[in-house]
């Protein structure tokens, strides 16, 4: 059955058009407004970042031309042969992609094992004294906000050359980074079985231990393993600034304009950088239960 229209009177209908209008002016001055603001923080960046387009553009193609510089002549004829002299260091390059992944786990490891036994003292739900909590958070943003290569820097000067200045030097900055994320797992856990360990009566260690660590076990690892996968492209340029890794040939060959060198390392680590990606990500999906990517 056919249900009939309702339709207002005009007495009634025309305030409510003249309402909508002004909202909808009144949105759009705001958006007119939000986007000149951007446009005026675009114009300042672009300026005090001396941003010339007319240059970039006008030197575009030495870019390009040393990405084809760089790239070895191979012939299908001496395949073989042009693949081995690309490739004449390959030994020692994948012993030093070896050390970088290790300063990456090392550096992952021992982050996250910071990472985890601080998250719990910045969690508002968990640690009601705010100078604990304050002391906590205030420690983790400064590991996060200086760079991995300042930190790498420092350690150079007070250990020498070497990959202990590249463990370090992730290892503060991984303990900032996932002690922020672990600590925004452990806010937006389910507060009941808290509840029921303080109760019940368990310390605070037991109480993180029994209800709050089984909620958070899987974000954690998930969240750990991203950091390594990203570690592992931090720790190839370490070797920049003399903290151990494949970074420091690289730069020596881009230095002395090993143009095939360079390549060949920049192909090594892509490789390595896209294994690892995709070997993280199957276990990810698995502890979140996710499926594979389509």
């Amino acid at each position: 059955m056919a249900h009939a229209v309702t339709r207002l009177p005009d007495a009634q209908l025309a305030p409510m058009l003249a309402a909508y209008e002004a909202a909808v002016r009144e949105r759009r001055r705001h958006t007119l407004i939000a986007a000149a603001v951007v446009a005026v923080c675009i114009a300042l960046a672009a300026w005090m970042g001396e941003v010339k387009p007319g240059v970039l553009f006008a030197n575009a193609g030495r870019l390009i031309s040393y990405f084809a510089s760089i790239v070895p002549t191979l012939r299908w004829e001496t395949l073989g042969a042009d693949l081995a002299e690309w490739y004449w260091n390959l030994d020692h390059w994948l012993k030093l992609l070896l050390d970088t992944i290790l300063i990456a786990y090392l550096g992952t490891l021992i982050g996250a094992i910071g990472a985890f036994l601080l998250c719990f003292l910045a969690c508002a739900n968990l640690v009601r004294s705010p100078l604990i909590r304050l002391t906590a958070r205030r420690f983790l943003e400064f590991c996060r906000t200086v760079p991995e290569l300042v930190f790498a820097l420092l350690f150079v000067v007070a250990f020498g050359l070497g990959p202990m200045p590249g463990v370090l030097a992730l290892a503060i900055h991984t303990m900032g980074a996932l002690g922020k994320l672990f600590a925004e797992v452990v806010e937006n856990i389910d507060m009941k079985p808290v509840e029921g360990g303080v109760a019940a009566g368990a310390s605070w260690p037991k109480m993180v231990r029994f209800a709050v660590v089984p909620q958070v076990t899987s974000n954690f690892a998930s969240y750990g393993l991203l950091r390594f996968e990203i570690n592992v492209r931090e720790a190839s340029i370490m070797g920049f600034v003399g903290a151990g890794g494949i970074g420091q040939d690289l730069v020596e060959a881009i230095r002395k304009f090993y143009y095939s060198d360079v390549s060949a390392i920049l192909l090594l680590i892509i490789a390595t950088v896209m294994i690892i990606d995709l070997a993280t990500e199957q276990v990810r999906h698995r502890l979140l239960g996710v499926g594979g990517r389509a």
